[in-house]
C-alpha cells in the first residue's frame, strides 16, 4: 500500500519527571512491531527552539521544520494539564505552519478522570486551523499512574493495544491517501 509511512511521534510534555515517557515508550513498542511505519520521535525538550515566536531562524527551528515536513502522519502523545494541553506542545505546533498541511494527526492521551480527552478536543481545533486532518480514533489512558509496572509495561494491555491497532490502521489509510493527493496537487498551491 504505497510504501512506508514516515510517522512522527510527538511528546506533549516537557515537565521534569514527566509520565509522558512511559506513554511514548508504550506507543513506540506498539508501532515498532509493524513494518509499514518509519518512526521519528520529536521531543520538544530536546530542541533548541527560541523562547518566543519571531522571524529569526534557529538551528532547532530549522530541524523541527524539516522533520515535520518529512512526516506523512503524526501521533501526538499529550497529557492533560488543568483541562488543557501543555504550553510546550502549543509552542512546538505554532513554530511550524505549512508542513502540517494535508497530513493526518492522531492522539494518544493521558490524564485524570478524562484521560486527556479535553486536551485532545482542544488540539483538534488547533490542527484544523493548520489544515491538518485529525482522525477520530485515539487511545486514552484514564489515571495511568498505576497501570504500568516498574519496568514501564502496561499491566492490562488488551484494550489499549486494540485501540492502538485501530488508530494505526486508520492513520495509515489517511496518510497514504493524503500523501498521494499531495503528490497530484500540492496543498499549498490550491487556490479558490
Amino acid at each position: 500500500m504505497d510504501g512506508k509511512i514516515n510517522l512522527a511521534l510527538i511528546y506533549g510534555s516537557t515537565r521534569e519527571g514527566r509520565f509522558c515517557d512511559r506513554i511514548v515508550n508504550w506507543a513506540v513498542s506498539e508501532i515498532s512491531g509493524r513494518s509499514d511505519f518509519a518512526l521519528d520521535l520529536i521531543d520538544p525538550a530536546t530542541f533548541d527552539l527560541p523562547t518566543q515566536h519571531g522571524r529569526k531562524e534557529s538551528a532547532g527551528l530549522a530541524d523541527l521544520t524539516r522533520r515535520i515536513g518529512k512526516a506523512d502522519a503524526f501521533i501526538v502523545v499529550t497529557p492533560e494539564y488543568n483541562h488543557g494541553y501543555p504550553a510546550a506542545l502549543k509552542f512546538l505546533i505554532d513554530s511550524v505552519s505549512g508542513p502540517w498541511q494535508a497530513k493526518p494527526v492522531a492522539f494518544v492521551s493521558y490524564g485524570g478522570i478524562s484521560g486527556g480527552l479535553r486536551a485532545v478536543e482542544q488540539l483538534r481545533q488547533v490542527f484544523a486551523e493548520l489544515h491538518a486532518v485529525t482522525i477520530r480514533d485515539s487511545v486514552s489512558f484514564v489515571d495511568p499512574w498505576g497501570k504500568f509496572d516498574t519496568d514501564g509495561r502496561l499491566l492490562d494491555p488488551d484494550a489499549p493495544r486494540k485501540a492502538m491497532a485501530t488508530l494505526l490502521a486508520r492513520l495509515r489509510w489517511w496518510a497514504v491517501g493524503l500523501r498521494n493527493a499531495r503528490k497530484v496537487a500540492p496543498y499549498g498551491e490550491i487556490a479558490a
